[in-house]
């Protein structure tokens, strides 16, 4: 059973700066998609970042493009988003996602791909 804990939310002045963790634990080493995302009131959730094990690439929304970097600990039980000059419009609670079966790279994009979802964190900003 995999479990992801997120940590590092808070409520910050637009420019500001904030990294988000995802402590993962559970059986599975090897997670083929590792994303997270954001959901605003009255939004749907959508991806921020995610990081794709088949080819060791990641991607990065459009909305957030030069602002953030997903990473992740050599241990591969902790996953990052760092989060830059951040915007009114980033205030949403942030969530991580795995899913360690197989899938192609494009898939990581979709909510619908991930059977495990941490309880979120909130990110606010004024």
């Amino acid at each position: 059973h995999v479990q992801l804990v997120e940590s590092g939310g808070g409520s910050v002045q637009a420019g500001g700066s904030l990294t988000l963790s995802c402590v993962v634990s559970g059986h599975t080493y090897i997670r083929y998609c590792m994303g997270w995302f954001r959901q605003a009131p009255g939004k749907e959730r959508a991806v921020v970042a995610f990081m794709y094990h088949g080819d060791g690439s990641s991607h990065i929304d459009d909305s957030v493009q030069a602002r953030s970097t997903p990473s992740q600990h050599s241990d591969r039980n902790t996953v990052f988003l760092q989060m830059m000059n951040l915007k009114p419009e980033d205030t949403a609670m942030y969530y991580c996602a795995a899913e360690p079966t197989n899938c192609l790279r494009g898939a990581c994009c979709s909510v619908d791909t991930y059977n495990y979802w941490g309880q979120g964190t909130q990110v606010t900003v004024s």
